[in-house]
């Protein structure tokens, strides 16, 4: 197998080189924001930037890129741009802008948006320019470009202004394209089309001609566009030299036509258009495609086009086709071929008069129709048969066809022949990956993806065509971002055991792997026979031998595989001598001899007597020995194909050759188990509820789904603890008139029950204003009902908990919408109570529909436990909680919701009601055993106590007109003994009505003992803790929680179960995969086919990080890192937006409000002390920091995209300290940075400087950016670390994150210059660098301080240049600091004795003396004096020869090697090896440097 080349990586220029660049001299002179006096527009500028910087450069992306970096299309191209000053190098320079915008991944159409003017006749020439001749004025490399941009166009029908641009090119008048006898036969087919044709046609005969022919030719752009692109391709010879261009070309108009026939508005039209053009005809024998090493990624693309073209949907209904409808379509079209051959052919009969199924292969039909194409006359044969079936034009009399022998055979059969279906070809689909996929660049780029070319790869857009589209675009995706992480473990485990070849030409391992082994013996034991109807094994099992010589940890580590791990079954043979070494920047498989890779599924690990070891209680048997045998399960699919093709190639026995085997870590390899749930659903019939079938795909009316449209909207809602009073109910719905039905305002207390105006959503039209005012005024009227919650005991326990939170009118909003049917999303931004809302909806619905079940999904157990933890301080009975899932052990509560926690608390419930049933028993005196059993209680409450109780209540109710006496109902009360325990005393004697309502709270009380008991039954009944969890999941919990990735794993299982469940509420939705989304929703089977779904909530922020997606080819060209959440905001569904924030000062919170509608602070954030006292020995509540260079060196890069920076480190560092000595807690303060890098080379410093000094200690976390998701601090210091290029700090999501995790205090360390340029950060930069870029401290102000924020402090402020000078400051305090409290005690043990009252004391600080003694060395040691360091010799890796005074330090230069001899060598590649050479996560993954 050939190696891939590996792709080169792009390096970002660094600022000294923008600087220096023409372009950037440019910009300065010409549009550069920052500059005040710009010279007036020129368009020679644009001409020469094109000639001399694009062309010149063949579109260099880094020259492109730092054009882009500079606003040149925000602050020049577009803003100057008009009809008189439109040229060629004008066009062109805007769509390298747009391209380069879509590529970097930031919004391209804002500044088209505010300046739309002039966007229809800019686009109308890129259309006429995409038309050129190739040799003419646009070179087909500019023409790629403009396809490209094209392409674009056609994905962002979510913008009205490309919308309507583009709707002109696809709509119904495009098929003036088609031939006359085609279009004929289409609009025969769709009746109703007639009759739009013949209103389009009198429409074009009102037009002036001028207006008519320039529509004439948006109509035609895209059939002559295709034609345009077939005689290019036809130019591509088959075996000399092609220029790339020409393949670019080709790849990148394949990859728009997969495009338009992959969205249902555009390929609606568009399909019959590409099939009357007969394009995959011509593709398909086209030279390009013969071309093995060039045409590779363009067959690729080919056949996901021919994948589309022949998709199962109707195009102009938009309807999934079945399998039988697909079948029908083929015969029809298989018989009208045979019809045609009977009437019109003779040389056809046989063909004519055969079984269908006899002639519709591939091939049959060469067999019929190839003899033909072999005569010249009969090529004119052919072409009569495709134009009696409409496909080409008529031949006129006495001339040749003009069509190749070839193409006409190939038309007819690739139009007739039977095609495998969709769902068949999934089955057969293996789903393990092999080594043709994983190392396909084309399929599995590398990290290095710079955005350049295309790829073979699905995208996730607006749209979808069906749901059985959405699901496997989804499911190819998630395959291949899986492959991708399979990589890098096979090159990290394989390349770690060193493969050599021996001497005698076997395999010898120089090294050795923790996840990897070599294999002693692989057998396959077992294939077992296919089912009907398939050609593959239903089952294939074999066993793996491996010699486990190795340490305990690692063999308990491979001994503990359990059944359903996936693993890895390798080949390698390598070539390479004994001792080579291996160079990781080298293609792999050539440097190991991979050659084969094969997944498989464990069963379990074999005992001594060849018997599985089954997972359970019992403890595993101990077996003696090294040698450990695995069963295995291998895949069916992939197992009858390499066998068919061993015996019909004569290739060799894969299975035979295997000599390594490769693990995972169980968190990364769940993959096929969420693979194979996706493969299930798209074979059973996915039943979505009909209000979201549309709004899944993408179509339709976008809030269609809210419940004010919905038609079974709940008029009245028990609103039960969400409010505090009457007047925060008013105040919550600004707007609406309030109608209380009490008026006495001692009774307008909560709970309330509202009673909304519910209009339908399809409202009839009135005329009448008089009405219509009427209606508003009606539809603004609320009616409350207070009511009271009846008594539940006479227990202090038996009060309901409440709500404590004044919810704003919008999260009241967000609960209304929750408790109604339909979907809900609720935009919250950064610490705007999103958990408060949830959980309240919760308890709501829960008090509501108490007969519902609701099933909570979140990204992370985090977020789940942290929901779990708000909803038990509710009103929620905690029998009715279970959660899923490994995540429960992380609850930070003593109780244990987890399945057989649950099964364990219903069990001591049980006996603790049971005790109470004696207790009762006992109280009243009822002979016999009545606690038993559930059953027996049961009996016993209704024959002794049921009967008491009605007694009771015949004697005490109203008696006629003459009013009960108050004592009566005390005197009768039958329970008084067994609430002799309740607080004395029971009744009040106030009034009949108060006393009257404690006895029937007491027997609601004894009531709830024996209904719970009657629900523990069937623990009686079921004997195993599996049954009784199994029945409290399916009938017993209300409420369910789980993570998204359980709910894909367990989905089979639990819909075995019988799972039910009537509302989803998913928290963190903008981080959750779009697939992992949508698989909540199919958890339970339909009921009578239809989906049981009432609501739907969803609550996240999409201007927050996304799901992480670590290849950046699938988070880039495919869009995989949209969430399905992000994509409802971009179709339009309509969103409750939460607009007040609690977390951070005002002022922090101004850094990223503008993202947000209208986000404002709580009120508590102005009147709370600790959000108007100031940050004390700090001048501001945030500040940017500049950092410059550090001995010459700024950031560094010791293993791919582990970034580090050490000056920004150090500073970072020494604030911490800073703020530690001065009295800060620790805990109080969090050090984020945007790289996995600096997150290990920070903790490096921490752990030299200060981590075991007790009078500092080690900050709350040090951590990246989107791990601290979700989570918050009073004091963040955030290292941005870049200084060559802003990185993925671009993408504005990650800064919203980033600013908004403080509360109190936000300090920044960057290079300025660098960031402020960036458009995107302009919002925040613009606020930072309005403060000092020098960090300005107050060294003598005490913590806590009384100063206001934003006062002028009374103590001296000092000037912090660069971060030597602040280094050695933090040493000086701290020295200060340990010698002033050593002077201290000195001082008090100088003392004369009647000044101290006991001897013990001064014993006492004599103790603490010796302490704060050892504490000094124990320091000293920790942060060195520089007089100690600078004698050292020590020089880490990185140290240039820069002398101190080179830094531009202000400080003493002992400074500096007092820094430099503690800081970590080789920057984090001591401290993290592993996430060295692979990024884990989202912060050390690829991204595109600028």
């Amino acid at each position: 197998m050939a190696a891939p080349a590996q792709p080169k990586k792009i390096v970002a220029p660094t600022v000294s080189q923008i600087n220096a660049e023409f372009v950037t001299q440019l910009a300065c002179k010409y549009w550069a924001p920052h500059i005040k006096k710009k010279s007036p527009f020129d368009i020679k500028v644009i001409e020469d930037i094109y000639e001399k910087e694009i062309v010149k450069s063949r579109f260099a992306i880094r020259k492109i890129m730092l054009l882009e970096f500079s606003q040149y299309l925000e602050n020049y191209l577009w803003m100057n741009y008009s009809p008189e000053v439109s040229s060629k190098a004008y066009l062109m320079s805007i769509c390298c802008m747009v391209n380069e915008k879509f590529r970097e991944n930031v919004p391209a159409w804002e500044i088209f948006k505010k300046k739309p003017d002039h966007f229809p006749f800019f686009f109308k020439h890129i259309l006429k320019a995409a038309l050129a001749e190739t040799d003419g004025e646009f070179s087909l490399h500019e023409q790629t470009v403009l396809l490209l941009f094209l392409d674009h166009c056609f994905n962002s029908l979510e913008v009205d202004l490309i919308r309507s641009q583009v709707q002109q090119l696809i709509s119904l008048p495009m098929w003036m394209g088609l031939q006359p006898a085609r279009l004929e036969l289409e609009l025969k087919k769709t009746p109703k089309l007639r009759k739009f044709w013949n209103l389009i046609k009198k429409n074009d005969e009102k037009m002036d001609p001028e207006a008519r022919e320039q529509a004439y030719q948006e109509r035609r752009f895209l059939s002559q566009l295709i034609q345009k692109f077939i005689s290019v391709l036809k130019s591509v010879p088959l075996s000399e030299p092609v220029t790339m261009d020409k393949v670019h070309y080709c790849e990148r108009f394949i990859e728009l036509m997969i495009d338009l026939e992959a969205l249902l508005p555009t390929r609606r039209w568009f399909n019959t258009i590409l099939d009357d053009s007969h394009l995959l005809v011509h593709c398909y024998l086209s030279n390009l495609v013969r071309r093995e090493e060039d045409g590779h990624l363009f067959s690729q693309l080919l056949d996901m086009l021919k994948f589309y073209t022949g998709f199962e949907i109707n195009d102009q209904t938009g309807n999934a086709l079945t399998e039988n409808e697909m079948t029908t379509i083929h015969y029809d079209r298989i018989t009208s071929l045979q019809r045609a051959a009977f009437a019109h052919f003779p040389e056809l009969y046989d063909f004519a008069l055969s079984n269908v199924a006899e002639v519709d292969t591939r091939e049959s039909l060469v067999k019929f129709f190839g003899p033909l194409s072999s005569l010249f006359c009969s090529s004119n044969t052919l072409h009569q048969v495709a134009s009696y079936l409409c496909l080409l034009p008529t031949l006129p009399k006495n001339e040749d066809t003009t069509f190749d022998k070839e193409f006409l055979l190939e038309l007819l059969v690739s139009r007739h022949e039977r095609r495998i279906s969709q769902i068949q070809q999934l089955n057969q689909m293996p789903l393990y990956p092999t080594e043709k996929i994983i190392w396909d660049e084309n399929i599995v780029p590398t990290e290095y993806y710079s955005g350049e070319g295309c790829l073979a790869l699905p995208k996730l857009n607006l749209q979808f065509l069906t749901l059985h589209d959405y699901l496997l675009r989804n499911f190819n995706l998630f395959r291949l971002e899986s492959t991708y992480e399979i990589r890098q473990d096979i090159e990290d485990s394989v390349s770690r055991m060193k493969p050599w070849q021996s001497e005698y030409g076997g395999v010898v391992f120089g090294g050795w792997a923790r996840m990897a082994q070599p294999i002693v013996a692989f057998t396959v034991v077992e294939v077992a026979k296919p089912n009907i109807g398939e050609n593959w094994p239903t089952r294939v099992r074999a066993d793996v031998t491996i010699n486990l010589n190795v340490r305990d940890h690692i063999k308990d580590e491979w001994e503990g595989l359990r059944k359903h791990d996936v693993c890895f079954l390798i080949t390698v043979r390598p070539t390479k001598p004994y001792g080579t070494k291996f160079d990781r920047r080298r293609p792999f498989i050539e440097q190991v001899g991979l050659v084969y890779v094969r997944g498989c599924e464990i069963q379990g690990m074999l005992d001594d007597k060849g018997r599985v070891i089954e997972d359970g209680p019992e403890p595993r048997p101990n077996l003696r020995g090294e040698s450990r045998t695995f069963r295995v399960f291998l895949d069916p699919n992939q197992y009858q194909q390499d066998m068919t093709n061993t015996i019909q190639n004569g290739a060799e026995d894969v299975y035979e050759t295997f000599n390594i085997i490769m693990r995972r870590k169980p968190k990364e390899n769940n993959f096929k188990a969420v693979l194979e749930t996706i493969r299930n659903l798209m074979n059973t019939d996915c039943v979505v509820p009909d209000w979201l079938h549309d709004i899944i795909l993408g179509y339709g009316d976008p809030s269609s789904a809210h419940y004010s449209k919905m038609p079974n909207q709940i008029a009245t809602l028990d609103f039960n603890d969400t409010f505090l009073s009457i007047e925060h109910l008013k105040a919550s719905f600004p707007g609406h008139n309030v109608k209380v039905t009490v008026e006495d305002p001692a009774l307008q207390i909560p709970p309330f029950r509202i009673t909304f105006p519910v209009r339908s959503g399809k409202g009839k039209k009135r005329k009448d204003a008089d009405v219509e005012d009427e209606d508003t005024e009606e539809a603004k009227t609320l009616t409350v009902e207070p009511h009271v919650i009846p008594n539940r005991g006479p227990y202090p326990y038996n009060q309901p908990k409440r709500n404590t939170i004044q919810f704003t009118h919008t999260q009241i909003e967000a609960i209304r919408a929750g408790m109604q049917p339909g979907l809900t999303m609720v935009v919250g931004p950064p610490g705007t109570g999103k958990t408060d809302v949830a959980v309240q909806i919760i308890s709501n619905i829960y008090h509501n529909f108490p007969e519902q079940r609701t099933l909570i999904v979140t990204h992370s157990n985090q977020a789940l436990n942290q929901l779990f933890e708000k909803i038990m301080a509710l009103d929620i009975d905690e029998r009715h909680l279970l959660r899923l899932g490994h995540g429960e052990e992380e609850l930070e509560t003593e109780k244990d919701f987890s399945r057989y926690g649950r099964v364990n608390y219903v069990l001591a419930r049980r006996i603790e009601l049971l005790e109470e049933v004696k207790r009762l028993q006992k109280s009243l005196g009822v002979p016999g055993d009545a606690s038993y059993t559930c059953e027996t209680a049961g009996y016993f409450f209704l024959y002794q106590v049921m009967s008491r109780w009605e007694e009771y209540i015949s004697k005490v109710k109203n008696k006629g007109s003459t009013l009960p006496d108050v004592t009566e109902v005390s005197t009768f009360f039958p329970f008084h003994e067994y609430f002799a325990n309740a607080p004395q005393p029971i009744f009040k004697g106030r009034s009949y009505e108060e006393d009257m309502e404690i006895a029937e709270g007491c027997f609601r009380h004894i009531k709830k003992i024996f209904t719970q008991l009657e629900e523990f039954r069937a623990s009686e009944l079921l004997r195993s803790g599996l049954d009784r969890s199994k029945y409290l999941l399916v009938k017993e919990a209300k409420i369910i929680a789980m993570t998204c990735t359980h709910a894909a794993l367990k989905r089979h299982d639990l819909v075995k179960l019988g799972f039910k469940y009537d509302n989803i509420l998913m928290e963190e939705a903008a981080q959750i995969l779009e697939i992992e989304t949508f698989i909540p929703l199919l958890l339970q089977n339909p009921q009578d086919g239809f989906s049981r779904l009432k609501r739907w909530i969803m609550i996240g922020d999409h201007h927050q990080l996304p799901p992480v997606i670590k290849n950046m080819a699938f988070q880039k060209y495919s869009n995989m890192e949209q969430s399905l959440f992000t994509r409802f905001v971009r179709v339009g569904v309509p969103t409750v937006d939460l607009d007040a924030q609690g977390r951070a000062r005002a002022s922090l919170c101004n850094l990223y409000n503008w993202r947000y509608k209208n986000l404002g602070n709580l009120p508590h954030v102005q009147l709370l002390p600790e959000f108007s006292t100031a940050n004390a020995g700090l001048l501001y509540d945030f500040q940017l920091i500049n950092v410059e260079d550090f001995q010459g060196v700024g950031e560094s890069e010791p293993n791919p995209y582990f970034y580090q920076n050490l000056g920004e480190a150090e500073y970072v560092v020494a604030l911490f300290m800073y703020m530690c000595l001065l009295g800060y807690p620790a805990d109080k303060i969090s050090i984020l940075t945007t790289y996995n890098g600096q997150k290990h080379l920070i903790r490096d410093i921490i752990n030299r400087r200060c981590g075991n000094n007790p009078l500092i200690g080690r900050p709350n976390k040090v951590t990246t950016v989107d791990r601290f998701q979700g989570q918050q601090n009073d004091y963040i210091l955030l290292s941005l670390v870049r200084t060559r290029a802003v990185g993925h700090l671009r993408d504005v999501r990650r800064l919203v994150v980033a600013m908004s995790r403080a509360r109190l205090g936000l300090y920044i360390f960057a290079r300025v210059s660098l960031f402020q340029n960036c458009f995107e950060l302009t919002p925040a930069f613009s606020q930072l660098t309005a403060r000092p870029l020098h960090l300005h401290i107050i060294p003598t102000e005490p913590f806590p301080t009384a100063r206001k924020n934003g006062e002028r402090p009374s103590h001296e402020v000092q000037i912090i240049k660069n971060m030597p000078q602040m280094a050695n400051f933090v040493y000086n305090m701290y020295m200060h600091l340990i010698q002033t409290t050593h002077h201290y005690h000195q001082t008090l043990l100088q003392l004369p004795p009647a000044m101290v009252e006991e001897g013990e004391e001064v014993q006492n600080q004599e103790t603490e003396l010796e302490t704060e003694e050892e504490a000094m060395t124990v320091q000293a040691d920790i942060i060195p004096s520089p007089t100690e360091t600078s004698c050292r010799q020590e020089t880490p890796a990185f140290q240039t020869d820069t002398t101190p005074s080179e830094t531009g330090a202000t400080s003493t230069p002992e400074a500096i090697p007092a820094l430099s001899e503690t800081t970590p060598t080789v920057a984090g590649a001591v401290s993290a090896p592993a996430e060295a050479n692979t990024p884990q996560d989202a912060t050390s993954a690829p991204e595109e440097t600028k």
